[in-house]
Order: structure tokens, then C-alpha cells, then sequence
């Protein structure tokens, strides 16, 4: 029945290190796909995305009416026609000189930070030069990338106007917080799962969208039994007087039904149209949702809805940025560390680790080949744990990983060292008394260790907490598999 025990338990590490080393292939389609996670490198080894961001220097044209105040047209208009509507036309610089200061340049560095971080960077790096302005960030390259970088120069000038006069009736100044929800669709027309953007507003904007969505819910009723229809005619006399003649004709309609004609709001951001819309109810909970894209049961489309309301999101949480940035440089750079490198330091770990896997047989005989035998199976547990913890693996990583087989390699011979020196290495008990005391040396030296290593878990440096997230994974396994592994074979091997 031992034997049965540790044959099993041989097969079991057979089993896994083939699943680590070589993954399992099914059929995708046309091709074999290892359905083995990939490991997850970090980027000072599988390379960055480089953006850097520079104070935009550009200046841009505004009419002013003769009281000063910006005047929106829909259409260019000449110099003469501005000077016959008493309008002028001014240069005005996107950052004045006012805005470009220090405090300016901190603040836009913690904004495209809480940007990052809303949308689930965890490992980013980010640079700000005090003299200019300029802000230098590296980030991972993969999918949501390009959609990351998009939005880091986005001022987030939130403004939400009367679509037809133009009034600004709410700003960034309104808004507590922005978030991403989804749910099924109530629409009997539609089904699928529809995204929604919730803005909650603060005291002051929830009395607002208040009074809004009740002004613009109500529209403006326009009577429908009369119509009016003028004509003008002008008419010059001989000495250059203009004459205004005009012919009022009212018709009557058969039906009286009146007509109502919605008022709408347009909400921007950054001068760019976001949506126009009206209200049905009167909002009295301080929190508009709107929808993004329709119902769908794609899950790609639907990706690409929470992908746009997230940054949406993340942009009018973090607030405007009170400089306009430009980017000037966005490329992928790879890591100066290549593959066939890290190829030759794993070749170089694996001969080591060979050579001293063969002393313990050696040393230790049968007790030395189980065990031998069962660190095997503890690197290849390791190796699947990293990949599926995602634990990005860094060059501090990498040296946390050997690090820990080195620990492993410690506790196993310090473990088969109390065996073979115990009064009757033959006794189960003696065994199990030489277990429980390495136990018992080993991991109280590895407190302080262990503190410590928990403590960089939580580090901001991403290749600091690579470290303290592999040598967590790796002591923790150490205790846990020795246990239920190594010892459970030598204890067999001692009372067959």
C-alpha cells in the first residue's frame, strides 16, 4: 500500500512537470493551441510603450463681440463681415504663460496618474521634467494600449450646454464621480447586455440636473391652429429710402392639436461633442446614465463599450487638466534583455540545480532520489503558480525565483540531514520528529524574511513587488508541497 503511495505520487510530478515544461494542446479552429497560460514579463523584459507628453505651444483664433465674450459660428466668416457685426478676431495661446508653472506640471503628473490607475494599469512608470513641462510614461504594450494613450493628453473640460442657445448649464465643478455599469437590456426591441456611464453629481449639481431635466423635460409648446405666414417686400424710393412692406396672412387649421418641440442638452468634452439627448423624467437622485452603444450579446463590441465608458469615466473622475499637453512621442521600445539571454540563464540554473540534485542522491541514497525526485515537482507546481497568480515577472523576479529554489534546496537537506542522523533513521517516529523540528528551525529564521517580503508585495515598483510576489508564491509553497509531497513519500519509503 505504501509502495502504491509513492508510485502514485511519482506519477503525479511526472504528470505536472510535463503540463509545465510542454502545456496542453487542444484544437482551435485550424490550429493547436497551448491552453498553458503564458508567463507575464514585466517590462524591463518584454519591452514599453514610450509616450511622452510636451505643453501644447500652439495658438488658437476666437471671435469676440464688442462686449468681449466669445461668440460661437457655425460657418468662417471674412474680416469684412466680423467688422460689419462689430466682431473682432483674436490669437489666444492654448497654455498661456500663466498656466506653465510648477505646480501646474505636479498636478498634470497625478491626474494622468489616477487616469492609470482607474483603468487598471498596475505597472506603469512615469517622469516629469521641472523645467519644461515634459511628462515621460511607460507602460505595458498590449491591447488597451493605444487606447490608454488616446486619453492621456485629454484635457477633461466636461460641459453639458442648451443645444440651441448654447448656455453652459453644468461643468466638470458638478460632477462626485464617474462609473461603468452594465445590465441586461430592458427594451423588448432589444436584448443583450447594454453599458451604461453613471455620472453622480455633487450637492450642488444634483439640484441642477434637477431643475434641468425638468425645464428641458417640459419643451416648448408651440400651438398648432394658426400659422403664420409674412411676407416682406422692400421697396427704395427715389432719394435711397428703404420701405418695409409686409403682408400678414393667417391660416387656420382644421385640426387644433398643439405641437411640442423637446428641447435638448449636448454634453462635451473637450469641445468635442459626446452626445445630444433629452429628458423623459425629472431626475431627482443626482445620477444621469447614459448608455453606451446599444444592446449587444457580442462580446467583442461589448469590450469595446466598457473599454469607451471607462476612459470616459476615468477622465471626468480625475478632472481637467490645467495644462493642454500634445503627445510627441509614442513608440513600443523592447527590452535590451533578449530571449535567447534569458534562455542561457535558465540553461545555467538548470545545470546548477542538476548538479545539486545529483549530491543529494548521492549523499542521501534512496531518501535523496525521492526527494530529488519531488523538488522536480516543486519547481513545476512554481512555475504554474506564477502564471496563474498574475505575477509579472521582472529581472528581480527572476532572481526571486532562484532565490527560493535555493531555500528549497536548504530546507530538503536539512530535512534528510535530521533523518539520516536521528538515533534509528529506520524509526517512523524519529522521522517524523527530525520533520517537525527542521520545520521548526527553518521557518522561524524566515520571519524577518518573510516580513519583509510582504512588505514589497505592496511596493509601487512594479519590479520590487515582482520580487516580494515570487518569493511569497515561492515560500509558501515550500511549506505547503513539502508537507503533503517530499515528506508524505519519506515517511512511506520508511514504513514500507
Amino acid at each position: 500500500m505504501k509502495k502504491i503511495k509513492i508510485i502514485t505520487m511519482l506519477v503525479l510530478i511526472i504528470l505536472i512537470t510535463m503540463v509545465s515544461v510542454f502545456g496542453v494542446y487542444t484544437q482551435v479552429q485550424n490550429r493547436m493551441e497551448n491552453q498553458v497560460r503564458e508567463y507575464a514579463l514585466d517590462m524591463d523584459l518584454k519591452g514599453a510603450r514610450y509616450v511622452k507628453l510636451v505643453p501644447n505651444t500652439e495658438s488658437k483664433e476666437v471671435i469676440k463681440d464688442e462686449n468681449g465674450n466669445e461668440v460661437e459660428t457655425e460657418e468662417e466668416m471674412t474680416d469684412e463681415q466680423l467688422a460689419e457685426k462689430g466682431y473682432t478676431k483674436e490669437s489666444i495661446a492654448n497654455n498661456s504663460q500663466d498656466s506653465l508653472t510648477l505646480e501646474n506640471y505636479e498636478k498634470s503628473k497625478t491626474i494622468i496618474e489616477e487616469r492609470l490607475k482607474s483603468q487598471g494599469v498596475e505597472e506603469y512608470e512615469i517622469s516629469l521634467n521641472d523645467k519644461n513641462g515634459e511628462i515621460l510614461i511607460q507602460i505595458p504594450e498590449n491591447s488597451a494600449t493605444d487606447n490608454l494613450v488616446s486619453n492621456m493628453n485629454t484635457v477633461g473640460k466636461f460641459e453639458m450646454i442648451d443645444a440651441e442657445t448654447k448656455e453652459v448649464l453644468m461643468t466638470n465643478q458638478d460632477i462626485k464621480v464617474a462609473k461603468v455599469m452594465y445590465g441586461a437590456s430592458t427594451s423588448s426591441a432589444s436584448n443583450g447586455t447594454v453599458v451604461y456611464l453613471n455620472i453622480e453629481f455633487n450637492k450642488e449639481g444634483k439640484q441642477k440636473l434637477k431643475e434641468i431635466s425638468n425645464t428641458y423635460k417640459e419643451g416648448e409648446v408651440i400651438p398648432a391652429n394658426t400659422t403664420d405666414n409674412t411676407t416682406s417686400e422692400n421697396t427704395t424710393s427715389e432719394e435711397g429710402n428703404t420701405t418695409n412692406t409686409s403682408t400678414e396672412e393667417n391660416t387656420t387649421n382644421e385640426t387644433s392639436t398643439p405641437k411640442t418641440k423637446q428641447k435638448e442638452v449636448t454634453m462635451k468634452i473637450d469641445d468635442e461633442e459626446m452626445m445630444t439627448t433629452s429628458f423623459d423624467v425629472v431626475i431627482e437622485n443626482g445620477i444621469l446614465q447614459l448608455s453606451m452603444g446599444s444592446a449587444t450579446t457580442n462580446s467583442d463590441d461589448l469590450q469595446e463599450y466598457i473599454k469607451s465608458a471607462s476612459s470616459i469615466a476615468s477622465v471626468l473622475d480625475s478632472g481637467n487638466l490645467p495644462i493642454q499637453y500634445d503627445i510627441d512621442k509614442n513608440e513600443y521600445i523592447l527590452s535590451d534583455i533578449t530571449s535567447t539571454e534569458i534562455e542561457y540563464i535558465a540553461v545555467a540554473v538548470g545545470i546548477v540545480l542538476f548538479i545539486g540534485l545529483i549530491v543529494l542522491m548521492i549523499r542521501y541514497r534512496l531518501n535523496g532520489i525521492l526527494s530529488a525526485i519531488a523538488f522536480i515537482g516543486l519547481i513545476s507546481i512554481y512555475l504554474l503558480m506564477i502564471r496563474y497568480t498574475n505575477v509579472n515577472i521582472s529581472i528581480q523576479g527572476i532572481i526571486g525565483i532562484m532565490i527560493t529554489m535555493i531555500l528549497n534546496y536548504i530546507f530538503v537537506n536539512k530535512i534528510l540531514w535530521k533523518i539520516k542522523n536521528s538515533e534509528d533513521s529506520k524509526k517512523i517516529e524519529n522521522i517524523k520528529q527530525g520533520i517537525k523540528d527542521s520545520y521548526k528551525e527553518f521557518f522561524i529564521r524566515l520571519i524577518p524574511i518573510c516580513i519583509s517580503i510582504i512588505v514589497l508585495c505592496f511596493a509601487s515598483w512594479s519590479t520590487i513587488s515582482s520580487f516580494g510576489m515570487v518569493m511569497f508564491w515561492g515560500i509558501v509553497l515550500i511549506a505547503v508541497y513539502n508537507y503533503v509531497i517530499t515528506l508524505t513519500m519519506l515517511k512511506a519509503k520508511a514504513e514500507k
